[in-house]
């Protein structure tokens, strides 16, 4: 149904009022469709998936839940270097492992692990220690690495950035300081 709603965005016909002012953006800023279902889709792994085995797992999520967010906000913001989107995506990346890496706690007490699982075994962490809240030197440890990767991320993501487009991307700049800072 949700899907439907979507398409019908695109084609102009929405049933709800709400999505009706949606077709003007959509078009005035060519807003792609894919988008918008890779959103939904990663909604729908939060509904569905509670943990990840590995990294490659763990960042189709995170491009779904944050990446494509960082896509669109590209177009609705304006570029005109295509490397732009490459840093949107990396940026989208950086964002949400950084949401993990704070929320390791509160996602634990929802049944939710969004580190990889591999990782965990890795650094000598069970699942257990996880949802028990259990420190360890091997949690300090994964969570260092955890940490140095979102760090590479937002690196890769500000090289990426063309000059000619900073200050038509300076919102995601400036998240990108916070989200850093709180990192």
């Amino acid at each position: 149904m949700v899907c439907t709603e979507v398409a019908a965005i695109y084609t102009g016909t929405p049933q709800h009022p709400v999505h009706g002012h949606w077709c003007r953006w959509v078009k005035q800023y060519s807003l792609p469709q894919e988008h918008f279902h890779e959103i939904i889709d990663g909604m729908e792994m939060d509904l569905q998936q509670h943990q990840y085995a590995d990294f490659k797992a763990l960042q189709q999520y995170c491009y779904r839940v944050a990446s494509v967010v960082g896509l669109l906000a590209a177009e609705i913001f304006g570029y005109t270097d295509p490397n732009t989107l490459k840093y949107a995506h990396d940026l989208g990346l950086a964002f949400q492992l950084t949401n993990i890496i704070r929320d390791v706690g509160e996602d634990a007490r929802r049944g939710r692990i969004y580190l990889p699982l591999g990782e965990l075994a890795l650094f000598g962490v069970h699942v257990n220690d996880i949802l028990d809240n259990k420190e360890s030197e091997g949690f300090q440890k994964l969570m260092k690495f955890q940490v140095d990767r979102a760090q590479r991320y937002y690196q890769r993501a500000l090289e990426q950035l063309p000059a000619i487009d900073r200050k038509s991307q300076r919102t995601g700049l400036i998240m990108a300081a916070i989200y850093r800072t709180s990192l």
